[in-house]
């Protein structure tokens, strides 16, 4: 079997994933040409260089619908006879676009793929798209679906996570992300998203707060107390699955939770090759691809 080889990655950098995040003017298919655009000039992609664009995405709906994979290479200067791929796993599905790739090399369906995703928060908002096992009550009750958050919240609950566990997990996060910053160690990967006059309109994190400690966050409000324990009453549907937990501790706020943001990602999966690339210096990585199941 032959192996799978990670050769360059890059990102945009990840904007605020509202109105007034700085990549909210660029559509969806904008932002995935550009990293495409990259990930082709890095490497000298010419022609029919990859067999496939695998593309994450979870709300794939308006500007994200109708197979955003082909769109972008449409829209990007990659050989319009590459095809195009959507796919969605929620959260994962930037990662399951490159589980996908790394299985085609290695069950030998092709030698060279780009895999990645995007996600413009801030333009298509999450659950946009609606969801049978939400809106479904055959479906919902079935399964005693609770929004994300809340899962979240009950996750902590079951094995004793605190707030202050998370806000410190978070205090730490802002602090790793600001130096890694500092150290340049992205400077490789980034992509400078640009306007149409070549004007740059991000290049670095915006979501970063460097500043963060302790006591600003403990000043934040629970975010997913008022729809746990008021309206709707998502608690005693998770109750209801997990009997054993008196209540649900609700832990999680805006500032120790996974940010809304604007971004997208792409990386050239390959075979082996004897062929020098610019950027696979340090960067060759085998590739494991496994399943994670998501609700």
């Amino acid at each position: 079997m032959t192996e799978a080889y990670i050769y360059d990655a890059v990102r945009s950098p990840r904007g605020k994933g509202r109105a007034d995040g700085a990549l909210h003017e660029v559509t969806s298919v904008a932002l995935s040409a550009k990293v495409l655009n990259a990930v082709k000039e890095r490497n000298g992609l010419n022609g029919e260089a990859v067999e496939d664009v695998i593309w994450g995405n979870v709300t794939q709906v308006g500007e994200q619908g109708g197979c955003l994979a082909r769109s972008a290479v449409l829209a990007s200067d990659l050989d319009e006879r590459i095809p195009g791929l959507a796919i969605n796993r929620f959260c994962a599905s930037g990662m399951e676009a490159v589980n996908l790739a790394a299985n085609q090399v290695r069950g030998g369906a092709g030698q060279a793929y780009i895999a990645g995703g995007v996600e413009m928060m801030g333009r298509v908002p999450m659950g946009s798209d609606g969801a049978a096992i939400a809106v479904d009550p055959s479906l919902a009750m079935k399964t005693y679906f609770v929004p994300q958050g809340i899962s979240a919240d009950i996750i902590a609950t079951e094995y004793g996570f605190t707030r202050d566990d998370a806000d410190s997990l978070a205090v730490e996060s802002q602090k790793r992300a600001a130096k890694a910053w500092e150290e340049k160690r992205f400077a490789k990967s980034i992509v400078t998203v640009r306007d149409q006059n070549g004007l740059p309109i991000l290049s670095h994190d915006e979501y970063m707060r460097p500043g963060t400690d302790m006591q600003a966050l403990g000043r934040l409000d629970p975010s997913f107390k008022a729809m746990g324990e008021v309206m709707p009453g998502f608690d005693k549907v998770a109750i209801m699955k997990y009997p054993h937990l008196e209540r649900i501790n609700h832990i999680h706020h805006a500032g120790n939770s996974s940010g809304v943001v604007d971004g997208a990602s792409a990386v050239l999966v390959d075979e082996p090759s004897l062929i020098p690339r610019p950027y696979a210096a340090g960067m060759l990585v085998d590739v494991y691809a496994g399943i994670i199941a998501w609700q």
